[in-house]
Order: C-alpha cells, then sequence, then structure tokens
C-alpha cells in the first residue's frame, strides 16, 4: 500500500527540476550577441600586458586624423582667434542648415534656439548668467575656440564634434548673431565660388583635430587657468 501510494506521488510530482518545453531557453540564438568575438575593452587575456585588454596608445603616436589647435586655452589664445581664425568652410545652404541642426543639438539647451540666451535650462533655472549674442563681440573664430576649448562653465565640445561641425556651427551662430543685431544677412556663396576655394583650405576641413588626445592634466589645468582669468574676456 505504502510502495503504490510512493510511486503514485513520484509519477505524478515528476522531477523538480524539468522544464515546460515552451519556457525553455536552453538554446541560445545569434551567440555573438552575448558571447563577443573579440575582446571586450577590460577583458582579462594572457597575451595582453598586466593581463587585461585595455593598453596605452603607443608612445609618442595620435589618432588618425587629428590635428593640433595652435591657439592656446588662455586669454591670449581667444583673442588671437578671434582676430585671426577664419571660417574655411563655403557660406552654403547645406552648411548653414547642417550647423542649424548641430546647434539644436548641443547648443540651444543653454543658448536658446534663437541665440538670445533663454533657453530650456535657463528658462527652468537650472544655469543662469548665459549671454545673448546680441550683446557680445563676438567672431567666428572666437566661437569656433570657445566650442574647442570651453569656457568659464561651458565645457569643450571638440570631442563630440569634428572640425566640419564645429565650423558649420559657428555659421549658424554668426547667423543668429546678425539676427538678433538687426545686420544684413549673409549671402550664400555660388557653386562657382565654392568650386573655386583653395584644394588646402578644404582639405583642412576634412582632417579632424578633436581634443581627445591631449594631455588631460595640461587641459584641466589651461581650463581652470582659463576659469580665473576670463573674467576680462568675452564668453560666448
Amino acid at each position: 500500500m505504502y510502495a503504490f501510494a510512493s510511486l503514485v506521488i513520484v509519477s505524478c510530482g515528476g522531477d523538480s527540476n524539468a522544464v515546460d518545453a515552451k519556457s525553455d531557453r536552453s538554446v541560445q540564438y545569434f551567440p555573438n550577441m552575448y558571447e563577443s568575438v573579440g575582446y571586450e575593452t577590460y577583458q582579462e587575456g594572457d597575451i595582453f600586458e598586466g593581463n587585461v585588454e585595455a593598453q596605452l596608445p603607443v608612445e609618442g603616436t595620435v589618432n588618425r586624423g587629428w590635428l593640433p589647435y595652435e591657439y592656446a586655452n588662455s586669454n591670449e589664445g581667444y583673442a588671437s582667434a578671434k582676430a585671426d581664425l577664419k571660417n574655411p568652410l563655403p557660406y552654403t545652404e547645406e552648411n548653414l542648415a547642417s550647423g542649424q541642426e548641430l546647434y539644436n543639438i548641443y547648443c540651444a539647451i543653454c543658448h536658446g534656439t534663437k541665440g538670445d540666451g533663454k533657453g530650456h535650462l535657463v528658462k527652468t533655472e537650472k544655469i543662469l548668467g548665459v549671454p545673448s549674442y546680441a550683446d557680445r563681440d563676438i567672431s567666428q573664430g572666437s566661437i569656433y575656440h570657445v566650442m574647442y576649448w570651453g569656457i568659464n562653465y561651458m565645457g569643450s565640445y571638440a570631442s563630440q564634434t569634428s572640425i566640419e561641425e564645429r565650423w558649420q556651427i559657428a555659421h549658424h551662430v554668426d547667423a543668429l548673431t546678425r539676427d538678433l543685431k538687426g545686420q544684413d544677412v549673409q549671402e550664400f556663396v555660388t557653386v562657382e565660388d565654392v568650386t573655386s576655394l583653395d584644394t588646402h583650405t578644404e582639405g583642412h576641413v576634412v582632417e579632424d583635430h578633436s581634443v581627445e588626445m591631449h594631455n588631460e592634466d595640461s587641459h584641466d589645468g589651461d581650463h581652470d587657468s582659463q576659469e580665473e582669468n576670463h573674467s576680462s574676456t568675452e564668453g560666448e
């Protein structure tokens, strides 16, 4: 009797570890999505020095396409860029449209879509004191310089944008400034003007000299110095 009851219990209960066919996940589809073929950044590996995949770049090398930026992160560098640095991109509808799109992504949140210093973060009082472009004496060179290095509470955008993108933004900021100050609208260049541009200038625009490879300690030191000294310099 007892043996029969035990047999019935086992046969009804079955294996407690059994998995229903509908919920069985023992088959893995596209395993490469979970098990990377390549090495992960901080993955351990005997073939790597220190048994970790993340290695420093070879000494004396820079990332492909990087170019140095000759204007220093200082008041003097700002003034020089403002006076001497010119936008190598032609003022075309395409460049202006791209500049507006990028501006709305990176800049409008603080500066406002019209450049009047009334972005969302200012309206919600998350940050204060963002000036209107109408009240600033700026050039496309100083606009580019500030995007490259940052100024005061505004950080650098050199790692998020390329040379070409920063110059496109500078075109749009210049257009906003003209509108706010009631100045004449700049005329777009013609196709003939674009094709006659100096090829050396075009090559410079294509290259990318982002600030990522700069020494971080030096960059931070320069930025701290800039924050202390920029009280005498116009901010963007």
